[in-house]
């Protein structure tokens, strides 16, 4: 059964946005239920920007309406418009001549979906240079009016099982900045809380007083 480019995503939007059953997102996006209840309760593609299947074509207009009414129907995936994701190979990374235009929009995207993954991860997931990142970040790029943010897997660029593993590892650095941070700001609250009574004993010591 042919499965939507990119399942996780797709799945995520599914959730948060129509009243499919578990099962029926399960059947669709080729995932197991227990995977689709973990990403309702958000155990399971943290990170990852819900994708529309109806707005990037892999629905048909009133098909989600149709399985709602119906529990045991299941979604029809339209015949794919897009290229298949390649195989990754050994060695250097290379994108093709035809693929190398698209570049921009790929990091566009990530830049404005994923700011937490870091430039390298860009670099190397998408084949392209650390001064071509920084031109479409400050809005430099000669083709600045012409970029449009894109998905990578979409253009062709890198594979999901790619992009799946460089989100998760972002996301997981993310969490454990955020963590590193709170641990911190308790440690300063803590900090504070131990100085107030040293420094209000200082001041009500003999011969701090005012006569």
């Amino acid at each position: 059964m042919a499965l939507p480019l990119m399942p996780k995503a797709t799945a995520v939007w599914l959730i948060d946005n129509t009243k499919l059953t578990f099962d029926q997102i399960a059947r669709f996006c080729g995932l197991h239920v227990l995977e689709v209840k973990g990403i309702a309760d958000g155990e399971v593609a943290v990170g990852i920007v819900g994708l529309d299947p109806v707005a990037n074509g892999q629905l048909g207009p009133g098909e989600i309406e149709r399985c709602e009414k119906d529990p045991s129907g299941d979604l029809k995936l339209l015949a794919p418009t897009v290229p298949l994701q390649r195989q990754k190979t050994k060695g250097a990374k290379y994108t093709p001549v035809s693929k190398r235009q698209d570049r921009p929009d790929a990091i566009a995207w990530l830049l404005k979906y994923h700011p937490e993954v870091q430039t390298a991860q860009i670099q190397k997931l998408l084949g392209t240079t650390k001064a071509t990142i920084d031109r479409v970040k400050n809005h430099t790029h000669p083709n600045h009016a012409n970029i449009k943010p894109r998905d990578p897997v979409y253009l062709g660029i890198c594979s999901q099982m790619e992009l799946d593993r460089v989100l998760l590892l972002a996301a997981k650095r993310k969490q454990n900045k955020e963590k590193r941070d709170a641990r911190e700001a308790r440690a300063q609250v803590r900090d504070k809380t131990a100085e107030a009574p040293a420094e209000a004993a200082a001041t009500e010591a003999p011969g701090n007083s005012e006569s």
